[in-house]
C-alpha cells in the first residue's frame, strides 16, 4: 500500500496592522497547524498589497536585501532597505518616508516630502537596476512626488530663479514639501538620472485616486496625515500649480494622487505605470507556480470589510488560489463581511480572533497565540 501523500497548505497572510508582520501572522498560524497535524507540509508566502511590508514579503521569497542610508519625510536620517533579485528592486515608500518614519510620530502635512524614496531609487539604478517597482502606501507627505524627483535630478525653481524647498543637511541639495510647490515655476530635467531612461518603473498600488479634486491626493488622504481643512487648501492649490508645470495631462490618470501624489510625479516624469499591489507582489513572487499540489489556501489581515474587496491583499491570493482551483480560506483579527459577501469573493471559511477573544486589546495583544489555536483548527480544512 501506497504512504498516503502529506497534505500541503500555503499561507499568505498580509500583515494584522498594529499587531504582527504579514510573517509572524503566518509563522503562528505554522505553528498551530503543525502541532496539530504533524506530518502537514506548510510553506510560509507573506504578502502585501504595496503599502508597508512589500519589502518583507519579498525577502520572505529569497530576495536579496540591500540596505540604504537615506532620509525620511522631514529629512531626518534613516536606514532603509530594498529587495533586490536579477536587476529587478521592490522598493517601499513606508519603509524610508511613510508616516511610520515621522520622529515621534509627530505628522508634518505642509512639509513632509518623498527625497528619501528618491535616495533609494537612485542607489537601485547604481547598482544597475533596470526594473523597478515601487510600492506605494502608508505616505507622510502630499508633495506630488516632487522630492523623489529632486532626488533624482530635477530643479525646481521659483519666479526668481531660486531653488525651491529645504536644504539637506550635508548635500547642497533641496526637498520640497506640498506647500512648497505653490511657489514652483519652472523645472530644469537636465540633471535627471541618466539611467531613468532605460529603466521600467511600476506602481504597485491599491489607490485609483486621482491628483487634483474631491477625490484626490489632498482632500481624501492629507487628513489622515494630520492636515487641517486649510492645509488641504493649501495642498490643493500647490498640486495644482504642480500639475501645470510638470504634465497635467496625468491629473486625471487613475491613482497620480497615490501616495500624496507621488503617483502622479513618477508617471509624469518617470513614465511609471500602475498595477494592483498585490497582483504585482504575487507575480513577482511566483505565486501562481507556489499553488501546484496545495491542498488549501489561508489568506487575511487585520481587519476584513468591505473596502478589502477593492484589491486588498487576501482578495486578490483569494482570486489566485481560486483560478488554480484550490480552495482557500481567510483568517483575521475581525469580520465585517457576510457569509454572502465571503462566498462572492472565492473563500469557502473565515477565521476571526475576535470570536476567540471579543475585547480588542486583549485580541490586539494575544494575536500570535490567538492564531496558534486557529492554526490547529485548519486541518479540518483538508
Amino acid at each position: 500500500m501506497t504512504a498516503a501523500q502529506p497534505r500541503r497548505v500555503i499561507l499568505a497572510p498580509d500583515k494584522f496592522k498594529g499587531s504582527l508582520t504579514a510573517a509572524q501572522v503566518a509563522a503562528a498560524l505554522a505553528a498551530g497547524i503543525t502541532r496539530a497535524a504533524p506530518g502537514t507540509e506548510v510553506r510560509q508566502l507573506p504578502v502585501a498589497d504595496g503599502g508597508d511590508g512589500t519589502v518583507d514579503a519579498f525577502l520572505a521569497a529569497g530576495w536579496e536585501r540591500v540596505e540604504v542610508a537615506a532620509v525620511g519625510p522631514t529629512l531626518a536620517p534613516v536606514t532603509t532597505a530594498y529587495a533586490v533579485r536579477g536587476d529587478t528592486a521592490v522598493i517601499e515608500l513606508a519603509a524610508v518616508v511613510g508616516l511610520v518614519k515621522l520622529p515621534g510620530g509627530q505628522p508634518d502635512p505642509l512639509h513632509a516630502c518623498t527625497y528619501g524614496l528618491g535616495t533609494v531609487i537612485a542607489h537601485a539604478l547604481d547598482r544597475g537596476i533596470r526594473a523597478i517597482v515601487l510600492g506605494l502606501g502608508g505616505s507622510a507627505s502630499t508633495d506630488g512626488g516632487a522630492g523623489l524627483l529632486q532626488a533624482l535630478g530635477l530643479r525646481i525653481y521659483d519666479a526668481d530663479g531660486g531653488e525651491l524647498g529645504r536644504a539637506i543637511p550635508g548635500s547642497g541639495e533641496f526637498a520640497c514639501g506640498g506647500a512648497d510647490l505653490a511657489d514652483a515655476a519652472r523645472i530644469d530635467r537636465t540633471g535627471l538620472h541618466p539611467a531613468l531612461a532605460e529603466t521600467t518603473f511600476t506602481l504597485a498600488s491599491d489607490v485609483d485616486n486621482p491628483l487634483l479634486g474631491p477625490e484626490g491626493a489632498a482632500a481624501v488622504y492629507a487628513p489622515q496625515k494630520g492636515a487641517t481643512p486649510g492645509d488641504i487648501a493649501t495642498l490643493e492649490a500647490a498640486l495644482k500649480n504642480w500639475a501645470a508645470l510638470i504634465g497635467p495631462e496625468w491629473a486625471d490618470e487613475p491613482g497620480a494622487g497615490a501616495a500624496g501624489g507621488t503617483g502622479f510625479g513618477a508617471m509624469a516624469v518617470l513614465g511609471a505605470v500602475e498595477r494592483s499591489g498585490i497582483d504585482v507582489v504575487l507575480d513577482l513572487v511566483g505565486f501562481p507556480a507556489q499553488l501546484a499540489g496545495a491542498d488549501l489556501v489561508v489568506t487575511g489581515e487585520g481587519s476584513m470589510d468591505t473596502q478589502s474587496l477593492n484589491g486588498k491583499a487576501p482578495m486578490g491570493v483569494a482570486a489566485a488560489a481560486h483560478d488554480a482551483g484550490i480552495p482557500v480560506v481567510a483568517v483575521v483579527g475581525r469580520l465585517q463581511l457576510t457569509p454572502e459577501q465571503l462566498h462572492a469573493a472565492g473563500f469557502a471559511g473565515a477565521y476571526a480572533l475576535a470570536d476567540l477573544e471579543p475585547d480588542p486589546a486583549r485580541s490586539i495583544a494575544d494575536a500570535a497565540t490567538l492564531l496558534e489555536r486557529i492554526g490547529e483548527q485548519l486541518p479540518t480544512r483538508f
